[in-house]
């Protein structure tokens, strides 16, 4: 444990924010999981707007520092590559 009184601020800010990012980042995984499960079952309406909703957290967790915009960017494209496949 730190001795520092500001670096004890900073280990409980630190843990705060890693809970909401893992919190975050494991509703993204399912959204994708569900973008995923609608592609297999061909239903184009349906992955297209998850997709949409997708493609919508993605971008709000690059504006809150979740996530890298070129890895949101990443995702965003492998998933409508898929979503077009249908």
């Amino acid at each position: 444990m730190a001795n520092i009184k500001s670096q004890k601020k900073r280990i409980l800010t630190n843990e705060k924010a890693r809970l909401r990012n893992n919190s975050y980042k494991s509703e993204l995984k399912t959204l994708i999981r569900k973008v995923d499960a609608a592609v297999e079952s061909g239903n184009k309406d349906a992955a297209a707007e998850t997709l949409r909703t997708a493609s919508r957290k993605l971008d709000k967790a690059v504006s809150k520092g979740v996530l890298h915009k070129n890895t949101a960017a990443n995702k965003k494209s492998g998933l409508a590559k898929k979503v077009a496949k249908i």
